[in-house]
């Protein structure tokens, strides 16, 4: 590993690696997209009824793309990163204005705990310039050796093995009760904040749009922490085109009554930073959900490295999965329907998995001849036939490896060059010093290889 030292000469040379990084940037800001991918509201998130087909025009804050048109100046408001916790800029930002630009030129947007917004209506979240939005809080090294030592990856998880806590908290299982009173023990936190280490929660919220966005979480830990985003009780919105890596306890989550949502070209991932319960999306919190909601569109999203279950595990509502792409190779089963659930299953890709499929007492499951299990037998269908209201098109199960690593995933809208290095002398407080950010001030994982910098030095891994 080969340290530059000199404060003077890390600059010299990050400017010199900026120029020469002009030419392929440029060409990357065309902002390619996949012939499959509408770049529209499609599914369910455009509808109002399970069975019929009926239409509902989902139009976010009046605009979805990228320079917007069509809305009052007045009413959208460009984010840049300040290095510093942003929670309260974004979350009156939300509130105030109908289209809100995430722009990640100027480095990570940082988030000291979750963000509620609650009973809004008609918002669109844009990230250009490969915007990041990160919680402060993550699993350091130091805790997982912790937890590594005291045993807690072979503890129970089920309930009535837990105990009660240092704080008096009560908790039903081993591996979480152990898991919480080691993070109390080595930090101190009594109140246990760092289990609010999510990005947002939408709760009763309507017509949203997020998009073009990278959500990086502190890593999967078993406390029943947060999740990077929670739709509780949200309806007819759509999130496209975001990458989610790292959730505390889920990626994404939708709950709650929540019903009418789409998830297209998304990508979901892990790293080493996470430790347990990689379960990545869980539709319905419950077997006790109420009937007849949590409708949801699966479509052109990956489930990448280190997925171990729900992708998604669902609940009550009828689940469209659709031309979506696995290659997760350790944990349990990918799609996991379960109480009263029904899901139409058709054109995606699973290779390399673990389990492509289980179910527990599911209403109806109907897989199409078109996926590809690699090698595996198609699992068999159960109960009546699944439709779904609206029309589409499913894509030959064969494209979808090319055309969802080459597309999923915050992709779009990348129009101008990254202008200033934040952290070489602006490094967030809120951050260890050994933290390692990439040339244009954004926080990396540790293990990231190429040149990065740490410690306000410039280092080649």
């Amino acid at each position: 590993m080969k340290q530059v030292t000199n404060h003077q000469s890390v600059k010299q040379i990050i400017c010199l690696l900026l120029t020469s990084m002009l030419l392929p940037m440029s060409a990357l800001a065309d902002n390619g997209t996949s012939n499959y991918d509408q770049l529209k509201p499609f599914g369910f998130c455009t509808q109002s009824s399970r069975t019929t087909n009926s239409p509902y025009n989902i139009t976010g804050g009046g605009c979805y793309e990228y320079p917007v048109t069509g809305v009052a100046s007045n009413k959208v408001i460009t984010l840049t990163s300040t290095g510093k916790d942003m929670k309260n800029t974004i979350s009156n930002a939300i509130n105030n204005y109908n289209v809100i630009i995430f722009d990640g030129s100027q480095g990570d947007f940082i988030v000291a705990s979750t963000i509620s917004l609650n009973s809004l209506s008609g918002k669109t979240l844009l990230g250009i310039n490969r915007a990041r939005i990160c919680t402060t809080w993550y699993a350091t090294q130091v805790i997982l050796d912790a937890l590594d030592a005291a045993g807690v990856p072979n503890m129970k998880t089920s309930s009535g093995t837990g105990g009660t806590l240092s704080n008096g908290r009560s908790v039903s299982e081993e591996a979480e009760y152990n898991t919480r009173q080691i993070i109390i023990n080595m930090t101190g936190d009594t109140k246990e904040s760092y289990r609010n280490s999510g990005i947002f929660f939408f709760r009763d919220c309507k017509n949203i749009i997020i998009r073009n966005l990278k959500f990086v979480g502190p890593g999967s830990i078993d406390v029943s922490g947060s999740d990077l985003l929670s739709f509780y009780g949200t309806k007819n919105s759509w999130v496209d085109h975001c990458d989610f890596t790292d959730g505390m306890d889920g990626n994404f989550d939708i709950t709650q009554k929540a019903d009418f949502n789409t998830v297209s070209w998304c990508t979901f991932s892990y790293t080493e930073r996470s430790y347990m319960h990689q379960n990545t999306n869980l539709i319905g919190s419950s077997d006790s959900e109420a009937t007849g909601y949590l409708n949801t569109t699966f479509a052109f999203n990956h489930w990448g490295d280190n997925c171990r279950a729900r992708m998604p595990m669902a609940r009550v509502g009828k689940i469209h999965m659709i031309n979506n792409y696995y290659t997760c190779s350790t944990g349990s089963s990918c799609i996991n329907p379960r109480n009263y659930s029904e899901f139409l299953i058709e054109g995606n890709y699973l290779t390399g998995v673990k389990s492509c499929y289980s179910q527990t007492n599911a209403t109806a499951v109907t897989w199409t001849s078109n996926n590809y299990t690699d090698g595996k037998p198609i699992p068999q269908s159960l109960g009546s036939t699944v439709n779904v209201p609206y029309e589409y098109t499913v894509a030959d199960c064969n494209v979808v490896p090319e055309e969802v690593s080459t597309y999923a995933g915050a992709t779009l809208y990348l129009q101008t060059q990254p202008t200033k290095v934040k952290a070489i002398d602006n490094a967030p407080d809120d951050y260890s010093q050994d933290s390692s950010y990439n040339l244009i001030g954004q926080r990396v994982d540790s293990n990231v290889k190429g040149i990065v910098i740490c410690n306000h030095k410039l280092i080649v891994r």
